[in-house]
Protein backbone atom coordinates (compact mmCIF):
# COMPACT_ATOMS: atom_id res chain seq x y z
CA UNK A 1 0.00 0.00 0.00
CA UNK A 2 1.02 3.36 -0.63
CA UNK A 3 1.77 5.94 1.90
CA UNK A 4 -0.63 8.66 2.48
CA UNK A 5 0.25 12.06 2.43
CA UNK A 6 -1.93 15.76 3.19
CA UNK A 7 -2.32 18.96 1.39
CA UNK A 8 -3.85 21.94 2.74
CA UNK A 9 -5.06 24.45 0.57
CA UNK A 10 -4.06 28.36 1.91
CA UNK A 11 -4.09 31.48 1.29
CA UNK A 12 -0.11 32.13 1.35
CA UNK A 13 1.91 28.81 1.84
CA UNK A 14 4.81 30.94 2.60
CA UNK A 15 2.73 31.79 6.35
CA UNK A 16 1.56 28.65 6.50
CA UNK A 17 5.00 27.45 6.51
CA UNK A 18 6.42 29.58 8.86
CA UNK A 19 3.72 28.61 11.05
CA UNK A 20 3.63 25.08 10.58
CA UNK A 21 7.27 25.25 11.18
CA UNK A 22 7.18 26.80 14.15
CA UNK A 23 4.67 24.10 15.85
CA UNK A 24 6.49 21.23 14.05
CA UNK A 25 9.74 22.33 15.04
CA UNK A 26 11.10 21.01 11.52
CA UNK A 27 12.02 23.39 8.44
CA UNK A 28 10.11 22.21 4.88
CA UNK A 29 11.96 20.06 2.56
CA UNK A 30 10.44 22.47 -0.72
CA UNK A 31 9.71 26.14 -0.19
CA UNK A 32 8.31 28.21 -2.91
CA UNK A 33 5.46 30.96 -3.32
CA UNK A 34 2.64 28.71 -4.14
CA UNK A 35 3.52 25.43 -2.41
CA UNK A 36 5.65 24.06 0.62
CA UNK A 37 6.23 20.34 2.12
CA UNK A 38 6.89 19.05 4.98
CA UNK A 39 8.29 15.95 5.34
CA UNK A 40 7.16 14.04 9.13
CA UNK A 41 7.88 10.81 11.08
CA UNK A 42 7.23 7.56 8.96
CA UNK A 43 7.23 9.81 5.88
CA UNK A 44 4.01 11.46 6.15
CA UNK A 45 4.03 14.18 3.83
CA UNK A 46 2.49 17.90 4.86
CA UNK A 47 1.53 19.62 1.81
CA UNK A 48 0.14 23.56 1.41
CA UNK A 49 -0.36 24.60 -1.39
CA UNK A 50 -1.62 28.24 -2.48
CA UNK A 51 -5.82 27.72 -3.19
CA UNK A 52 -5.26 30.86 -6.29
CA UNK A 53 -3.13 28.21 -8.26
CA UNK A 54 -4.13 24.64 -7.39
CA UNK A 55 -5.67 23.00 -10.54
CA UNK A 56 -8.59 22.20 -11.10
CA UNK A 57 -9.41 25.04 -8.21
CA UNK A 58 -10.29 23.65 -4.93
CA UNK A 59 -13.96 25.29 -3.43
CA UNK A 60 -13.13 24.10 0.08
CA UNK A 61 -12.10 26.41 2.82
CA UNK A 62 -10.43 25.15 6.18
CA UNK A 63 -12.46 23.93 9.25
CA UNK A 64 -13.79 20.94 7.08
CA UNK A 65 -11.55 18.35 8.93
CA UNK A 66 -8.47 18.23 11.49
CA UNK A 67 -5.14 17.34 11.37
CA UNK A 68 -4.79 15.01 14.71
CA UNK A 69 -1.76 15.22 16.51
CA UNK A 70 -1.54 12.42 19.38
CA UNK A 71 0.66 12.86 22.29
CA UNK A 72 2.22 10.59 25.15
CA UNK A 73 0.29 11.95 27.73
CA UNK A 74 -2.67 13.96 29.32
CA UNK A 75 0.30 16.33 30.63
CA UNK A 76 1.60 16.71 27.68
CA UNK A 77 -1.81 18.29 26.15
CA UNK A 78 -1.83 20.81 28.60
CA UNK A 79 1.75 21.59 28.19
CA UNK A 80 1.37 21.92 24.42
CA UNK A 81 -2.01 23.78 24.83
CA UNK A 82 0.35 25.90 27.11
CA UNK A 83 2.87 26.59 24.45
CA UNK A 84 0.52 27.15 21.54
CA UNK A 85 -1.30 29.79 23.43
CA UNK A 86 1.92 31.50 24.31
CA UNK A 87 2.65 31.24 20.43
CA UNK A 88 -0.41 33.48 19.84
CA UNK A 89 -2.26 30.38 18.10
CA UNK A 90 -5.95 30.44 17.85
CA UNK A 91 -7.84 27.93 20.37
CA UNK A 92 -11.01 27.22 19.26
CA UNK A 93 -11.56 24.73 22.18
CA UNK A 94 -9.62 24.54 25.84
CA UNK A 95 -8.34 21.31 27.02
CA UNK A 96 -11.22 19.07 27.82
CA UNK A 97 -11.60 15.66 28.31
CA UNK A 98 -14.09 13.91 25.96
CA UNK A 99 -14.87 10.12 25.80
CA UNK A 100 -12.22 9.36 23.54
CA UNK A 101 -9.46 11.14 26.19
CA UNK A 102 -8.07 14.36 26.89
CA UNK A 103 -8.25 17.19 23.56
CA UNK A 104 -7.77 20.68 22.56
CA UNK A 105 -8.38 22.30 19.15
CA UNK A 106 -6.44 25.26 17.31
CA UNK A 107 -6.19 26.76 14.55
CA UNK A 108 -4.03 27.03 11.86
CA UNK A 109 -3.96 30.62 9.75
CA UNK A 110 -6.56 29.22 7.34
CA UNK A 111 -8.99 28.31 9.82
CA UNK A 112 -7.97 24.03 9.94
CA UNK A 113 -8.69 22.30 12.89
CA UNK A 114 -5.38 21.31 14.43
CA UNK A 115 -6.75 18.60 17.21
CA UNK A 116 -3.86 17.85 20.03
CA UNK A 117 -5.13 14.39 21.97
CA UNK A 118 -4.09 11.86 24.31
CA UNK A 119 -6.69 8.91 24.10
CA UNK A 120 -8.10 7.25 26.97
CA UNK A 121 -6.40 4.14 28.20
CA UNK A 122 -2.43 4.40 26.18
Amino acid sequence: MTTPNFVLYVNSPEKSGAFYASLLGREPVESSPTFVMFVLDKGFRLGLWSRHTVEPAAAAAGGGGEIVLAVENAAAVDATHADWTGRGVNVLQAPTDLDFGRTFVALDPDNHRLRVYWPNGQ
